[in-house]
């Protein structure tokens, strides 16, 4: 299947978001999560973009392509409030915002102290309560205090392999994608204005971001979806379900064969659940 796609670059305070767009209908608008960009949703856009319209940005968490302003604040708060700016700019109302992995954890952010725009909330696997960031990439915090310690990280997308170590990209995905969307990941890295983003968005990783909007999701009423995957290794079920208690009206789905990157594992019951959500939770027009 293919997708057109229009390009396109956004200013707001922080710097320039660069996304894609297609398709008409109920905006749908994903947030990947750190170190990736919007090539996760690749699989997932054109199974939705015949009904919807689909927003695709390149959010500043280590795989955009410009790096954001100097002072720019890339800490959970910062990021959210990013999300919130570019929903504006873009004047954008009634979104679906769907997010996954570090992405989830800023979604939740958003709904909870921006959450305006915001008419349904869909989380994949992701940071959570006192998870976040997973004890198994807690080491990423300490490296980004150092700048040569965040430049040989950068150059592990260079090595054979070792993308789809644990510590990396190996256990979020049951399957490997192709060597392009390895490269458009780990290549961004690689410039110094880049490496700034990432220690200033590593070193704000916290679970007391997490703990407070956990805590406000208690009063977001509008519609929720959590679609959460059995075998995740990160993000447990548990968290899923503890998730979908919290928030009022809520929805949990359980995916089968996956772990954390459900659009790269499940595309085909990540877009179907999405479909069916959005339609069932759509405005009625006035008799």
């Amino acid at each position: 299947m293919t997708t057109e796609f229009i390009l396109a670059r956004i200013m707001i305070d922080a710097g320039a978001i660069h996304y894609r767009e297609c398709g008409d209908g109920p905006t749908v608008v994903f947030v990947h999560g750190a170190f990736v960009n919007g090539d996760l949703w690749r699989r997932v856009v054109p199974l939705l973009s015949e009904q919807h319209r689909c927003i695709v940005p390149d959010w500043p968490l280590g795989s955009h392509p410009e790096p954001m302003s100097p002072d720019a604040d890339l800490s959970p708060d910062g990021l959210a409030r990013i999300v919130a700016e570019f929903l504006e700019a873009a004047e954008l109302e009634d979104v679906t915002l769907v997010g996954n992995d570090t992405g989830g954890a800023v979604c939740q952010i958003v709904a909870a102290w921006h959450g305006e725009r915001v008419g349904r909330l869909v989380l994949l696997p992701c940071d959570a309560f006192e998870n976040f960031p997973p004890p198994m990439f807690r080491y990423l915090k300490p490296l980004a205090r150092s700048r040569a310690a965040t430049f040989l990280y950068a150059q592990g997308g260079r090595i054979p392999g070792a993308l789809w170590l644990p510590i990396a990209f190996g256990w979020v995905s049951k399957r490997r994608w192709p060597p392009q969307i390895s490269t458009s990941y780990s290549k961004p890295i690689r410039k110094g204005a880049i490496r700034r983003d990432v220690r200033k968005m590593l070193r704000g990783l916290d679970p007391k971001h997490t703990m407070a909007a956990a805590a406000q999701l208690r009063h977001f009423e509008r519609p929720a979806l959590l679609i959460w995957a059995r075998e995740d290794r990160f993000f447990p079920f548990s968290d899923g379900e503890r998730l979908a208690s919290t928030l009022p009206d809520a929805e949990l789905v359980a995916v089968e064969d996956s772990w954390t990157y459900v659009a790269e594992d499940q595309p085909e019951v990540l877009g179907a659940a999405l479909t069916a959500f959005i339609a069932k939770h759509q405005p009625q027009p006035a008799a």
